[in-house]
């Protein structure tokens, strides 16, 4: 499985309307091997992300549903969007990929 987290660096006084119709946007994406969509604010108890105050994250069956979700033209219109409502554009937004393994 793979755990695609993304964190975002959000402009002081972005749109919040803009950025949950983003998420509403990519919560509704029916792609083959997304598995499920979740959002929020990142309430950082540890104290080492407060740049990131909101983020997003996708869990898929495998690296080829990954690879179809970034093609996606929906998601990379969305995206567009979203890098319209953080600190330096794409800059802004952490993105990290982990490949889940099961513990047994």
């Amino acid at each position: 499985m793979i755990s695609h987290v993304v964190l975002l660096s959000l402009r002081a006084g972005h749109d919040a309307a803009e950025r949950d119709a983003i998420m509403r946007g990519l919560a509704e994406l029916r792609l083959p091997g997304l598995l499920s969509f979740r959002h929020g604010l990142n309430i950082d108890v540890e104290g080492k992300s407060a740049e990131y105050p909101y983020g997003f994250s996708v869990t898929f069956t495998d690296r080829a549903a990954l690879d179809t979700y970034l093609a996606d033209a929906t998601h990379r219109a969305l995206g567009a969007r979203l890098v319209a409502l953080c600190r330096g554009g794409g800059s802004g937004i952490f993105v990290a990929d982990l490949d889940i393994e099961a513990v047994e």
